[in-house]
Formats: structure tokens, sequence, C-alpha cells
């Protein structure tokens, strides 16, 4: 069972809007014999500079059910979820050949308790920017994934709102990429749904196999005390949530596709993999296949063009566009669906800000399109193969003013979250990895095809971005 201890203090940086009531350690509801430790991956070592990710849920607040009671139920599925996903109640460990592995001991995961009566539902999602008051929903600010050798791996907060719940979830990041992270965020809404007692069987087992392409014996060294992050936490940004509804995102994927392959194409509104459609050449001679731009890369190109508008860059400056990946798809043969670990690999595209803003957004959408479509099996391969020969940590950040970095997916199950009483009201996500440039994808409530990106600007960037008219065009009220 899971051992609690009570605290009335509040949260130093948040005091004015938080305040924390417990903390607790809970611990797996069933010790697990099948996993005891998993090796990092290549694609897991480059995160341990990463701070820790943060998402969550904003929640109706069920009807004549008690908070206390709601608690208990949180803390009990949580248990319970944890008996499936024993990795995240561990801790990393480095063996003296310096590999790190996760040492799944049971160690147990923080459970926090907080309220803030003061907030309401209202006041999270009728501003226009996102308040900075949010990022008291999530434990653990700005821990570093390295940091996992002595924190725990995950916590879950669970704050009552003056009309709500806020469920966030902080995980580090070189334990899992955001396919694992909802994996277990819906595993454990599942069983919280299903009473929150042991559960025997779930929907999908997470797959914890270790002999896979991404599995290494190369060494990633760390400067004396652990490494950092390779971006300014501190420089002052805007943050918005850019609703696109489906017919938005049709609009753009035919106006994409249109200028580029001369027909509109039916195919799935939201993959990050290329579909097919047949088209005449001038010449009226056979059809040939050519590979369809998709709504993702549509709407990347119309941010691309319009972000390095509203930088007022010079023509000659380079700037790149880099879009994480999930790989499991992509390898030959593949990885299992539900593959427990990061499983990503980053593909940059560049560009001149000339060659952006004077050609149409087909252009940008097919340079993004063509990178996409040649990242298959011989490609992530390659990128394995390139880091074993110099192993580093990945670069977060934006240091020439001029890089976007799209993570997160509008795939992700975000909202196939019903803890009992209904779907989330909406998304959100705590302080973690935001820079100027930072963009994360979200399938929009409304579903169908319909996204929202969560944009991250230095403000000036932000305001020019918000009276852009080709970009604002597509933006929902």
């Amino acid at each position: 069972m899971p051992t609690c201890r009570s605290s009335s203090s509040s949260s130093s940086l948040f005091s004015s809007y938080i305040t924390v009531t417990s903390k607790c350690t809970v611990f797996p509801s069933e010790e697990s014999s099948a996993v005891a430790s998993l090796k990092l991956s290549v694609s897991d070592l480059p995160m341990l500079a990463c701070h820790y990710i943060q998402k969550g849920v904003l929640l109706n607040r069920p009807a004549d059910v008690s908070f206390d009671s709601l608690v208990t139920l949180f803390r009990r599925s949580l248990s319970s979820a944890l008996s499936h996903f024993p990795a995240l109640a561990g801790r990393l460990f480095t063996d003296t050949l310096g590999h790190l592995h996760i040492l799944c001991n049971d160690s147990g995961m923080d459970f926090i308790v907080s309220r803030a009566p003061h907030i309401t539902v209202d006041s999270i999602l009728s501003p226009l920017h996102v308040p900075h008051f949010v990022k008291s929903f999530f434990p653990y600010d700005k821990a570093i994934s390295y940091s996992g050798h002595s924190r725990p791996l995950a916590a879950i907060q669970v704050t009552e709102i003056s009309d709500g719940i806020f469920v966030g979830c902080t995980v580090n990041h070189s334990v899992t990429d955001g396919t694992s992270f909802w994996h277990f965020f819906n595993t454990f809404a599942e069983i919280c749904k299903s009473g929150g007692g042991p559960v025997k069987s779930i929907s999908h087992l997470p797959d914890f196999s270790r002999d896979t392409v991404f599995d290494s014996p190369a060494v990633l060294s760390f400067p004396p005390g652990g490494p950092v992050v390779t971006f300014n936490g501190d420089e002052p940004l805007r943050e918005r949530i850019f609703h696109f509804s489906r017919e938005a995102i049709l609009e753009l994927k035919s106006k994409a596709n249109n200028a580029v392959i001369g027909v509109t194409c039916t195919a799935e509104i939201m993959g990050k993999q290329s579909n097919d459609c047949w088209k005449d050449t001038n010449s009226k001679i056979t059809p040939i296949k050519t590979a369809e731009i998709s709504s993702f890369q549509s709407l990347c190109a119309l941010l691309w063009r319009c972000v390095t508008r509203a930088r007022s860059l010079p023509a000659s400056q380079t700037t790149t566009f880099r879009m994480a990946v999930n790989c499991r798809h992509r390898l030959e043969p593949q990885l299992d669906p539900y593959y427990f670990g990061n499983a990503i690999q980053s593909i940059p595209t560049a560009a001149t800000a000339g060659e952006l803003l004077s050609n149409e957004m087909s252009w940008s959408a097919g340079l993004l399109h063509k990178n996409v479509a040649a990242h298959g099996d011989a490609t992530v391969r390659k990128g394995i193969t390139d880091w074993e020969s110099s192993p580093r940590l990945f670069p977060l950040g934006n240091a020439d003013g001029a890089s976007i970095t799209m993570g997160s997916s509008p795939r992700f199950p975000m909202y196939d979250n019903d803890f009992g009483w209904g779907r989330p009201l909406a998304i959100r996500s705590g302080g973690a990895n935001k820079f100027n440039g930072k963009i994360s994808a979200f399938p929009g409530r409304d579903g169908g095809g319909s996204v929202d990106l969560e944009v991250v600007l230095a403000p000036a960037t932000m305001e020019e971005l918000e009276s852009d008219a080709e970009f604002m065009q597509f933006v929902s009220p």
C-alpha cells in the first residue's frame, strides 16, 4: 500500500496559486519479477539533459463525490498501474562500464495532492495566453532527466480547483517518449474508471524488449556533476494554444497539394505517414503515383513560414524546422507499437528565410514532406550509427534564434482519458523543455482531425504572429 506523509506547506515557487496538502510515495500493488533492469538505448540516452516530460488533463468535477474520495481512487489506481509499468517505480543506475539502466526496484513514484480554490476552469481556458500558474499543476519543475539517479522517475499531482480537477503527470524523458508517456497515462485512467483495484490485465501491455536496433554498447560521457540543459530556461516567453478546426486543416492540406500535385486526394487526415494518390502528367501519358503532403506537414509549413516572417529574419538567414518522429513503425521489422522507452529521432529541414517567404506554402510543405517520407528503416539505422560514432546529448534550444522544434503529436490519445466521469476538458503542459520556437502538437478536443498547437515564442514574435493574416485566417477564434 502507498505510504504517505502529510504536508501543510505551499510550493515555494507557486505559493500564491497553490497549496500542497500531502505527498506520498506510491508503490506497485504487485511486485513484478519479469523486469529487473532496462538498459537505456541510443534513443534514451540523448534525453538525459532534457527536462522531465510534463503533461496533464483538466477534468470536470464529478458530482456527489468528495475530493478526498477521488484522491483515494487516484492513489489506488496509480499503484495498480505501476504493477504493469514497473520501470516508472524505479531509479536510474550507472554501472561500472558507464552504461545507464533503469533499475526496476519498486522504489515508487511521488503522488502529490494540492488545492487551488481561487483557480477556475474558465481562468485556465479563457485567457489568450496560457496562464503562468498552469506550471504549478506539475511536480519537478525544471528537473533534468539525469537526476533520476536520485529522484523518482515519475510523479502524479492531483489539484483541486474551484470547479474542476487537474491531473498532472511528470515522467523522466530518458525513460519514455510521448508514445510511452500516453500509454501509461491512458492505462492509469482506464484502471481508475474500473474502480482502481488491482487489475490483472489492461488493454495494451507495454513491451520492455531491449533486443532492438536501439540497443548499443556505446557509452555516453558526462561532465562532473552531470549534464545541464542546453537552452536558457529563464528567457521571457509567451505561450498560446492555437486551435485549427478540421475544415481549416483540410483547406491547408488542399492548398499544399493542389499547388504541387494538381489534385485533392482522399487520405488519412492527420497522418505523419505519407499517403499516395494519382495524377495526370502534362503530357497526358499513363498516370504516375506520387506521394501526398499530409495534413500535419501542411500545418507545419504554414507555421514555419509565418513564424519566420514574424521574426523578421534576414533573407539569407538559414532557418531550421525540426520534427520529432516515432520510429517504431519506420523500422523493418517494426517495433511493437507499445515498445516502452524512447523510439524517436529528429528530422531537420532547412531553408533560408528568403526561400520560405518568396515561395508559396506548398514549397515549404514539399520540403518537409520529402524529409519525412525519406525517414525509413535505412535512415533510422544511419542515425543510430552516426550517434554511436559520436555519442552526444540532444541539443534542445534555439541558439541561432531562427529555429522551430515540433514535439508531441496530434496522433497521441490525449483525450482518451476517461477517469470515470467524462473526457478531459483540455490538455496542458508544464514549463519543461520550453524555449523560443518550441511547438507541441495536440489533438483538438472536438476530434475529427482538428489540431491544437501549443506555441512558445519570444513576446515580440508572438505579437507579430498574432497579427499575421496568412496564419490567423486558419485559426479558430
